[in-house]
């Protein structure tokens, strides 16, 4: 930021004119306190960003230096959205930067203070406070820093699908006010015991608002219902039964998951509600709360910042570095469109989008090119644009994705930022809708590098860490992403049309780089990604394709795949990758290839070369895949600690670890809480929370409708799986709540799971595991099975008995609860004998004991001939 710094002063004539004259001096300074008729002095600074920007046009750029606007640290409150253009930019090849005073932080804000708080309900300690004026909707409310929940239960009336929405088993809810501001939420993920997976796909969480509820007839909202419920099908005549879309199903769950934005529902601690026909805001606080001394806020805009460039006239030469952009909503899912997701929070919209949008050629009056769905956009965005440089910025209590760089950005740089408390995506790169764009219009050469992102996606879960669509040359390396609802990094787009025996949408993707990137504790809320997500052609070659290298990958908490080449991804190489416990594959998977006139007697090309995983495929090269050389490990120890310590924030960026950007609180609570009654016992699991609330999640604790209770640390949770309450009584009803502790306190109670009656049955051993085999290593096994056939109860482990030798090992965990069906999981033995042949007893257990035994196929480990160095 070095160079010859100009400053701006302003006077005003006895005509009202305004004049800039620019001045050598240590630059533009700006204060929440200052005055935008100061002349930006550092003794005098001015007080808007907008006459920052307004000033710095009126510089005279061709002295050879750059333009810098000092920004003392405080709140600037927006009143409007900051929008720049390519008349912003910086000239010569030098820069305009917004950056913050030494040792000060500035916090760019859309949101406003809510005040006058008074109790209106002791019984249930609600507390109400007027709206701030110009506050017309919000999704967001912030405590001391902590987001607060908007009300939600689960639905408190039996339903049935109607096509305009529900017909209930009561009129109880027609009595509710402000009907068409409740939503209705459909949360993916997997499928288990008492809770269902009710999005489009388990990847996805769909949210539709009610239109009206008369009596026992739900009407919802238009064209959200009908995007959510009647996406187009292919014809009969293509031999598919398939939607034109081939992402995922037609309709979403036959009933929500949940119930949001309720008046009605008010009562949990850390729940609010704004009722706007009455302009009021309501909230129950937490333990500790005081309202009448806490900063409460709400986000009122939907942007702070947005860049404008256009073709043949981008924006450019911009940094913003040591800034903090906080406190912006996104409000279409509450407008009759609401969020109907198809992956990676981009959505279906407009009416009529589920029979025309992004179907092109598959669909009557298709929209082309295929995959072009609208994407959830950054309250801080750009677009054709180039030279943009974020460094050091945080981004967080943002309602929608952090930062967006969108269609035709260039030679931008995200650096040293932390991403967390986003309610979508926390950076997007590019988009879907010009898979062939070049010049301007390309995405390419872009650096995401360093950066802290995490507990992003905490409203939309289909949010992703890192969502890159159509891009090239992009360089995503050395950051950390964890405790994440869905999936780590998503590139790529427009694959799906191998379902159907056809080529991937054509694009100018090509030699995009993912390397030594950390990525763990994901997926804890939906399903079906994975780590590391890649989607569609990468590239003309396979050398021109996507890099994945040196990637540290562990603890995915649903299933998916560790690194996830779904539809039509061609050209990918993965090399000195790390891959641990993840669920339910390290990689998966292999494509038929139809680009370029192929009939899929071939895959799509992938190189898995020099990794090391728990799979243990063995070596082959055929049909253009090509694995080879990877080790298996029983531990991250196993791995090369050259590849372990390099992965993540280089030791410049480690202090972003440690960043306290708002002060401890309690955590959310956990989610997706399921229950099975078996044999007098109550088998609890539940979604950990997202936001831990900057402090990790120690604890859980267990409670039942009828006052049983358990406590268990989150090291057993993880390690487990679930909880056992026993002695319970046949004939009584339980439901079942889970709360998360962390340092600072208590989280709110989850939602109940739903109730269920304890029957009085007789439980039986589970049969023996299906498909059980056994791949050798290097003094170890990766053993790989499915689930029985039949059972009468859940699975809560396997065994596998080592022979000769009898050792005997358990597996446990959120893989063995969820494993059914024709998927496979596995996982690895060691302490074998290099040489010495073996076979593997494996059995499943359940509340019943130990059943019946499986045994894989001998196999001899044998060492590696390029041992593992460490």
């Amino acid at each position: 930021m070095a160079g010859c710094v100009l400053l701006a002063s302003l006077f005003a004539s006895s005509q009202s004119i305004l004049a800039a004259t620019a001045l050598r001096g240590p630059g533009l300074y700006a204060s929440p306190t200052g005055n935008d008729r100061n002349p930006g002095t550092p003794q005098r600074p001015i007080r808007t960003l907008e006459h920052a920007r307004d000033l710095v046009r009126r510089i005279n750029r061709n002295m050879g230096g750059d333009v810098t606007v000092y920004l003392h640290g405080g709140t600037y409150r927006l009143t409007q959205p900051l929008i720049l253009d390519a008349s912003d930019s910086g000239s010569n090849g030098y820069n305009v930067i917004y950056t913050a005073v030494a040792g000060e932080q500035p916090v760019i804000s859309g949101g406003v203070a809510v005040t006058g708080w008074k109790q209106v309900d002791a019984r249930r300690n609600l507390w109400a406070a007027p709206a701030p004026a110009g506050l017309n909707n919000t999704r967001q409310f912030y405590v001391n820093g902590m987001r607060a929940l908007r009300t939600r239960g689960r639905l408190p009336v039996d339903v049935t699908t109607t096509p305009t929405g529900y017909t209930t088993s009561s009129p109880l809810m027609s009595n509710w006010r402000n009907q068409s501001d409740i939503e209705f939420v459909y949360t993916g993920g997997n499928a288990l015991w008492s809770e269902g997976s009710f999005g489009l796909g388990g990847w996805t969480e769909p949210r539709c608002p009610v239109a009206s509820i008369q009596g026992t007839t739900i009407t919802m909202a238009q064209p959200c219902w009908d995007n959510s419920t009647k996406r187009v099908m292919l014809p009969e005549s293509s031999g598919f039964k398939r939607t034109a879309n081939l992402v995922g199903p037609a309709s979403v769950g036959k009933q929500p998951a949940y119930v949001e934005n309720a008046f009605e529902l008010l009562g949990t601690p850390g729940q609010w509600y704004l009722d706007r026909s009455t302009h009021t805001i309501y909230y129950v606080p937490r333990a500790g709360e005081d309202l009448r001394r806490a900063d409460v806020e709400v986000p009122v805009l939907e942007t702070l910042i947005a860049g404008r460039g256009t073709v043949g006239h981008p924006i450019h030469n911009l940094v913003f570095s040591d800034l903090r952009f906080s406190y912006a909503t996104w409000l279409l899912p509450s407008t009759n469109e609401g969020f109907s997701e198809i992956q990676a929070n981009y959505m279906v919209t407009g009416e009529g989008g589920y029979a025309t949008q992004g179907l092109c050629s598959l669909a009557p009056n298709g929209q082309c090119p295929f995959g072009a769905w609208t994407k959830t956009p950054g309250n801080v965005s750009f677009s054709f644009d180039n030279q943009i440089q974020f460094l050091n910025d945080a981004f967080l209590h943002l309602g929608g994705a952090g930062l967006e760089l969108g269609n035709g950005s260039q030679a931008d740089t995200v650096e040293g930022c932390i991403f967390t408390d986003n309610s979508a995506n926390g950076l997007e790169l590019g988009g879907v809708d010009l898979p062939l764009g070049t010049g301007d219009e390309a995405t390419r050469d872009n650096v995401i590098h360093n950066n802290y992102i995490h507990e992003v996606g905490v409203e939309y879960h289909g949010g992703v860490g890192i969502c890159v669509g159509y891009a090239q040359r992009t360089k995503i390396e050395h950051n950390q992403i964890n405790h994440m609802p869905y999936t780590g990094i998503s590139m790529g787009w427009g694959g799906w049309p191998d379902k159907i025996q056809q080529a991937g949408q054509a694009n100018n993707s090509q030699r995009n780089l993912v390397a030594h990137n950390l990525i763990f504790d994901h997926m804890l809320v939906l399903a079906d990604g994975g780590g590391i997500y890649t989607q569609g052609l990468t590239g003309p070659t396979l050398d021109e394709g996507e890099q994945l290298i040196g990637n540290v990958i562990y603890n995915q908490f649903s299933s998916g795949h560790g690194i996830y080449t779904d539809n039509g991804c061609k050209n990918v190489t993965a090399m000195n990758n790390v891959l641990f416990h993840t669920n339910h594959d390290n990689w998966g998977s292999r494509h038929k290839d139809y680009y370029n006139g192929q009939a899929g007697q071939d895959y799509d090309a992938f190189r898995f070369e020099h990794n090391y995983w728990q799979q243990g495929d063995a070596d082959s090269s055929k049909q253009n895949v090509t694995i080879k050389d990877n080790h298996l490990i029983n531990a991250l120890s196993q791995a090369p600690v050259t590849i372990l310590q390099d992965a993540g924030l280089e030791p410049a960026y480690k202090h972003l670890l440690n960043e306290q950007l708002e002060k401890p609180t309690p955590p959310e609570a956990p989610l997706k809480v399921a229950v099975s009654l078996e044999g007098g016992i109550a088998l609890v699991t539940w979604s950990p929370s997202i936001l831990q609330g900057n402090s990790p999640v120690q604890s859980y604790t267990v409670s039942s409708s009828q006052g049983d209770k358990v406590n268990i640390a989150a090291a057993d949770f993880q390690r487990d799986g679930l909880v056992k309450i026993p002695r319970l009584a046949n004939g009584k009803q339980y439901a079942f709540t889970v709360t998360a502790t962390n340092a600072a306190g208590n989280s709110p109670p989850s939602l109940p799971s739903r109730p269920l009656t304890l029957e009085a049955k007789t439980i039986s051993k589970p049969e023996a595991p299906a498909n059980v085999s056994a791949r050798a290593g290097d003094g170890m096994v990766s053993i790989h099975f499915q689930a029985p056939e039949n059972t009468s109860s859940p699975i809560m482990a396997y065994t596998f008995t080592v022979n000769p030798g009898g050792r005997k090992i358990t597996l446990t965990g959120r893989k063995v609860l969820v494993l059914s069906g024709k998927h496979s999981t596995f996982d690895v033995v060691d302490g074998l004998e290099n040489g010495k042949s073996y076979t593997f007893d494996v059995a499943a257990v359940n509340a019943a004991g130990e059943g019946a035994v499986a045994i894989t196929n001998a196999v001899t480990p044998t060492a590696y001939s390029s041992p593992n160095q460490n």
